[in-house]
């Protein structure tokens, strides 16, 4: 009788020689370059949160944060509009970003952290907190009732109360402020005060790292059209004439610059792309129909290499 054959035993897989590489095996400059490609601050919030891994390679690295800020504008969130009571917020619906939504809505939008008065004052000085400037998260208010300025920070419910310049000048109607913050610390700020005094006047700027006022001299600022200049590109800009006064936020220098050429009564304002280029915006005062239209340059450099204002486009009213 035949004996049954055998089959011969399962060969068994040979163990790997390689592991397997995942996300959290990554360098963190690797990270840093995946997390850059985030549509937005909130989605890259939520992943830095996720683990320790994502979350120390997103706060050791300054230079991944500057990146981040300059490839993710921040998204408009609406708009004050001051009263003659009080300072009103009006939110911009966007359904389509929950994340902006619950912004919105844990954010402190009424100013209910400005401070109120006692029930015995007859002074409401609630009531009388006036929008300077609003920027960069930050919203720069002051109380005339009171000689306070406040910069307060409506979605981290951050206040910070100090006292008017120690000039007379500022108090005037025609001082005017502007508020921004630090490139190294974005909780960080400094408050400018400009205050034209006949040909001789002095920018005036608050620091919250050192709590102090600091007086610059301004020479030669005739011509100066007070509670007119706008921040953009680090320096603030008032349109005069052919010509715009430009004092650097940097340096404390002052300087003119040429405006583009102009066609007709066309107001003038100075501002930046999205990518920060340098741009001036002009609308005619007073004409209307089809040839009512916003036209925009850029400072830029022509073939030649030459920096002056180029006509970019114009856009139909």
């Amino acid at each position: 009788m035949a004996s049954e054959q055998q089959s011969p035993p399962e060969a068994r897989p040979l163990p790997s020689t390689t592991s397997t590489t995942t996300i959290f095996a990554l360098d963190q400059g690797t990270l840093c370059e995946i997390f850059l490609r985030l549509p937005s601050l909130s989605r890259l919030v939520r992943a830095a949160f996720a683990c320790c891994t994502f979350l120390d390679a997103v706060c050791s690295s300054l230079a991944f944060c500057r990146r981040f800020s300059a490839l993710h504008q921040p998204p408009l969130l609406g708009a004050f509009h001051s009263t003659d009571v009080m300072p009103t917020f009006v939110p911009l619906h966007d359904r389509s970003d929950p994340d902006l939504e619950v912004a919105v809505r844990g954010a402190d939008f009424f100013l209910t952290s400005l401070p109120v008065p006692d029930a015995d004052e007859e002074k409401v000085p609630v009531y009388s907190w006036d929008i300077c400037d609003c920027r960069d998260g930050f919203v720069l208010l002051n109380n005339w009732s009171t000689n306070q300025m406040a910069v307060y920070r409506p979605l981290a419910r951050a206040l910070d109360l100090f006292p008017f310049p120690p000039d007379e000048e500022c108090k005037s109607v025609l001082t005017e402020f502007h508020v921004f913050s630090s490139e190294e610390d974005h909780g960080s700020f400094r408050v400018l005060c400009v205050s034209p005094e006949r040909s001789v006047g002095h920018a005036i700027v608050f620091s919250s790292d050192t709590r102090k006022w600091q007086i610059f001299p301004l020479a030669d600022i005739n011509g100066l059209r007070p509670r007119n200049g706008k921040l953009a590109n680090g320096c603030i800009y008032w349109i005069s004439g052919t010509e715009a006064r430009v004092l650097n936020i940097g340096t404390m220098q002052l300087s003119q610059m040429d405006l583009p050429r102009r066609i007709g009564d066309v107001r003038l304002r100075a501002g930046e792309t999205k990518d920060g280029r340098l741009c001036m915006a002009g609308e005619p005062f007073w004409s209307s129909g089809p040839e009512h239209s916003l036209v925009v340059w850029l400072w830029r450099a022509d073939d030649d290499g030459v920096e002056k204002w180029m006509l970019d486009k114009s856009l139909p009213l």
